[in-house]
């Protein structure tokens, strides 16, 4: 059977990356003109010759949007389990080798973040773990899942990358969602953001979101960590990654999310390889990217972090976003357990839930704190 690894393996890194730069203003026209874009559309839309036409993108995005989603806006919020982890990463605060205090939630502490998060409204969570099998594997998720199953009615993870069998096993408990971020594309690089631990494994990562498919999960998030290398050639990649997958498992949902690099901390000492990381994007990029994921694809639902500023989250509700989250503790236990445990990465936009929620209300737009289609679909 054919997986996406054989399609990415026909691809260069370089060769895409000089095509996207080679991209014109009558490339960008022609992609915004066509009733169904390409990929080749897809690197005009997110070239440098499209910089120009961001007005005309964000308009075009805001009107799919409002066409396939209306006007609402998902919330969710996350809940961060554990953060041991056997991975060294360069970027992560939860890294193997960073000297930290480590914390894995008990039933009841459990329980207790799930109490906090309900207070604040929502019905939708996303259980977050480092990548440590013998402590926060499969049996531990299953677990966890069966836990919190009565208090929501979504679930989603984001954990380390499992066999088919095993995302079987938490599909049966309640499991809804899986996302699972390449973090990048670059397979050469990959080894030098991840150099030990089995996340290291690049093949294994790069074919999770077929295992899923196979599992038949109800929906699959994909992104990359935008910073570790060229935003645009890993974004063309994440969008072929979509491609490929919804014609493949075309019963499955999607979902991108846009995590930007966000300083660390080990300790109390700023992670000095932050510094190395050179390929940031600015918010008008970010902008742009957004839309041009919006206009190749009215399906896919668009996820925004509280990675964030409260600026550019408040002008980004009406140009493709479709989930947010709000409220967010990137830490085990940061709701009320242990509120001043170290964070995965600093959040940006530290406003309430409802803070939030008054927003896109003032935008005239919806919050919605339930899965509204999968109710449909249980109903």
């Amino acid at each position: 059977m054919k997986d996406f690894k054989n399609i990415f393996d026909g691809y260069s890194w370089d060769d895409v990356k000089q095509s996207i730069l080679a991209k014109t203003s009558a490339d960008v026209l022609q992609a915004l003109q066509r009733e169904k874009r390409t990929l080749e559309d897809f690197k005009a839309l997110i070239s440098p010759a499209a910089m120009p036409y961001l007005e005309q993108m964000a308009q075009l995005s805001n009107a799919l949007t409002q066409k396939r989603f209306g006007k609402t806006i998902q919330m969710y919020a996350p809940l961060y389990l554990s953060n041991e982890c056997q991975n060294i990463c360069a970027y992560c605060a939860f890294s193997y080798d960073n000297k930290i205090k480590r914390k894995t939630l008990s039933d009841e502490e459990i329980l207790r973040e799930v109490a906090a998060i309900k207070q604040m409204g929502y019905d939708h969570v996303l259980l977050v773990t480092g990548e440590a099998n013998q402590t926060v594997g499969v049996e531990y998720l299953k677990h966890a899942i069966k836990l919190i199953r009565p208090h929501f009615s979504n679930i989603s993870i984001e954990v380390q990358p499992l066999d088919k069998a095993d995302y079987e096993i938490l599909m049966a408990e309640g499991l809804h969602t899986v996302l699972v971020y390449q973090e990048t594309y670059h397979r050469e690089n990959y080894k030098i953001h991840h150099p030990k631990g089995k996340k290291s494994n690049f093949d294994y990562r790069l074919e999770t979101p077929d295992r899923l498919g196979q599992a038949g999960v109800y929906k699959i998030g994909l992104g990359v960590l935008i910073g570790l290398e060229d935003w645009r050639t890993d974004c063309f990649f994440t969008a072929a990654h979509l491609d490929y997958l919804e014609k493949t498992y075309w019963q499955t949902k999607y979902s991108i999310s846009f995590p930007r690099l966000r300083p660390i901390e080990v300790g109390t000492q700023e992670n000095s390889s932050m510094k190395s990381f050179t390929a940031f994007m600015s918010d008008k990029e970010l902008v742009q990217l957004i839309c041009a994921y919006r206009i190749f694809n009215e399906e896919v639902e668009l996820s925004i972090s509280t990675r964030e500023n409260e600026k550019f989250r408040n002008h980004i509700i009406k140009l493709g976003i479709t989930s947010m989250s709000a409220g967010s503790k990137t830490n085990p236990g940061g709701y009320v357990v242990e509120p001043q445990s170290l964070e995965q990465f600093e959040i940006s936009d530290e406003r309430s839930p409802k803070e939030i929620a008054a927003i896109i209300k003032q935008q005239g737009y919806e919050a919605v704190w339930k899965d509204w289609d999968r109710s449909l679909v249980n109903g």
